[in-house]
């Protein structure tokens, strides 16, 4: 097999830790330097807190796995300082095709509107995603990441977490106030603390083959059900960095995993879709089955877990990475917060809150998906089949189809931490609701070219339009918090009109926008008691303002 990539080998390095007489403590040791370890790093580390990654690795990820990164993960990305080598290297699209048969049924656009920053989707072999990470890492002095550094024993408890640490030299003992595991769906620690992940395994399999090849396929999803050259069956074709193409192929519950990895068994699949005159090499390939599951709790005493240890799903919607990228943007800051003493221990549960949310909605995006792309029944297949034919004609059912309905950022409206008060906001109603994500805007601030997502994020910004409002007024508000920042929408220039149509503020008017760039509240008139409640609900404070 060709490969166009050449995996990085990062060397073991002696810490100073192992040389210590008794076990070093630290806040925040993290299991894992995959996308959702690494992130954790970099997201607490723009919180002002140090961690420690520990890999029994000794490079980034062999063969490119997820490769879909979602507009929203992109601007998690950007706050790290690593989403522009990534939209560099990637292939950007934000079109899609949808066939039966050799038929196209429609096609859709996942961005059509203009003023952001990032696209849609980019397309990008994970072993890209994580260098970049592995690369942003190496310029942050709050993180020291530690690879062929192995956990092979863990004491937990309410307290603290007692580690043995396993390296070439030998074994040494560390502690720590938090630890985050990343160790992947198959995770050994949430084994040995007798822990669960619970779903279902959908008995179905399918081969992903990575195909470097000069095509003329434009940069799209391009996604067939019933296809002639591979009937009764569904295939998904994308387009990745450096001419890799990433073709998925459903296979059926009785194929051969072994077998059908083999470059015999897979080149006449790809020549029967190609044709035979088309010359490519095959890079990378697995077979796999899907799965739907997730933890009941993320939290056990101080271990925390994260990304495929706490919650998996298939494919299909790109929701695996993406995820698991936004539940570690969730965490981060409240658990930065907590180890400052700016809130209280309790603001970690909240994660499990809102996650648990987010998990149970992409699992169930992802069955749905599943079951449409694989009937399980000659009666669903009926309804799958006509549902396509009227696709092509009828706009109302193209909502049906579900070829892997693409991750999308999830809300956290019903969260304790949202004040949603209507007594706050009424007359207010325009512009984004408390517990959804900030959308971005094209602004000049300062006399600078600049976006509006990069004016907030790592810290609790109010957002709001000071006409009307009183310097006294104003220096109350500043003086709340010293993790609280004021920015004025009068003092960014809105350069195409977008920030006054997504936000909608009219003078004495103000969201409240947490570290993680969701709004935690918004304000009709903005004054400093309700302001105030709302921060420390946000934070977790049970004294806050009870939401109605």
């Amino acid at each position: 097999m060709q490969k166009t990539y050449s995996n990085p080998i990062y060397p073991y390095r002696k810490s100073a830790d192992q040389e210590a007489q008794q076990p070093v403590h630290h806040p925040v040791i993290i299991i894992g330097a995959g996308p959702c370890g690494m992130a954790a790093a970099l997201d607490l580390a723009k919180q002002g807190q140090a961690s420690i990654i520990l890999d029994d690795n000794n490079t980034v990820s062999v063969g490119s796995r997820a490769i879909c990164f979602s507009k929203r993960t992109l601007e998690i990305m950007d706050r790290y300082g690593c989403a522009q080598p990534m939209v560099e290297k990637g292939v950007t699209w934000q079109k899609g095709k949808v066939f039966f048969k050799q038929e196209k049924v429609y096609e859709f656009d996942l961005l059509p509107e203009s003023g952001h920053k990032l696209p849609a989707f980019i397309n990008l072999q994970q072993y890209y995603f994580e260098e970049y990470m592995v690369n942003q890492i190496a310029k942050e002095p709050l993180i020291d990441l530690r690879w062929m550094h192995k956990l092979v024993e863990l004491d937990s408890s309410s307290e603290d977490n007692q580690l043995k640490v396993e390296t070439e030299e030998g074994v040494y003992a560390l502690s720590c106030d938090y630890l985050l595991v990343a160790d992947g769906a198959n995770s050994k620690i949430r084994t040995e603390l007798g822990l669960e992940s619970k779903g279902q395994v959908f008995q179905d399999r399918f081969l992903i083959a990575d195909v470097v090849m000069k095509a003329d396929f434009p940069t799209e999803r391009w996604f067939w059900f019933d296809p002639e050259f591979h009937p009764n069956q569904s295939v998904l074709l994308h387009k990745q960095a450096d001419d890799v193409w990433r073709i998925d192929f459903q296979l059926g519950w009785d194929a051969d995993p072994e077998e059908e990895k083999q470059e015999a068994k897979i080149r006449p699949r790809i020549e029967a879709m190609l044709g035979k005159d088309v010359e490519f090499e095959l890079e990378w390939a697995s077979v796999y089955t899907f799965q739907c599951r997730k933890m009941d709790d993320f939290i056990h005493n101080r271990v925390i877990f994260m990304g495929d240890a706490a919650h998996q799903v298939s494919p299909f919607g790109a929701r695996g990475a993406n995820g698991g990228v936004q539940s570690v943007e969730n965490l981060s800051w409240k658990l930065a917060r907590v180890l400052k003493g700016q809130a209280p221990a309790t603001l970690i549960e909240s994660y499990n809150e809102e996650r648990q949310h987010g998990a149970a909605e992409n699992i169930l995006n992802s069955t749905r998906a599943t079951d449409f792309i694989t009937p399980k029944n000659d009666i669903s297949r009926v309804f799958r089949d006509e549902t396509l034919r009227l696709a092509k004609h009828y706009p109302f059912a193209r909502s049906l189809v579900n070829s892997g309905r693409l991750s999308m950022p999830c809300d956290y409206q019903h969260s304790s931490l949202i004040t949603k008060s209507s007594a706050l906001n009424t007359g207010f109603d325009a512009g984004i609701a408390p517990g959804f994500v900030c959308l971005d805007a094209p602004i000049r601030i300062n006399g600078k070219d600049s976006w509006l997502l990069e004016q907030l994020g790592n810290r609790f910004v109010l957002l709001y339009n000071g006409e009307g409002i009183d310097n006294d007024e104003l220096k109350a508000l500043a003086a709340i918090s010293d993790d609280l920042v004021l920015l004025d929408s009068r003092e960014l220039e809105d350069k195409e009109g977008m920030l006054a149509e997504r936000y909608c503020i009219s003078g004495g008017q103000g969201y409240l926008i947490r570290p993680d760039q969701y709004v935690a509240a918004k304000f009709k008139q903005l004054n400093r008691e309700q302001v105030n409640n709302a921060l420390q609900r946000a934070l977790g404070y049970q004294s806050a303002q009870e939401n109605p």
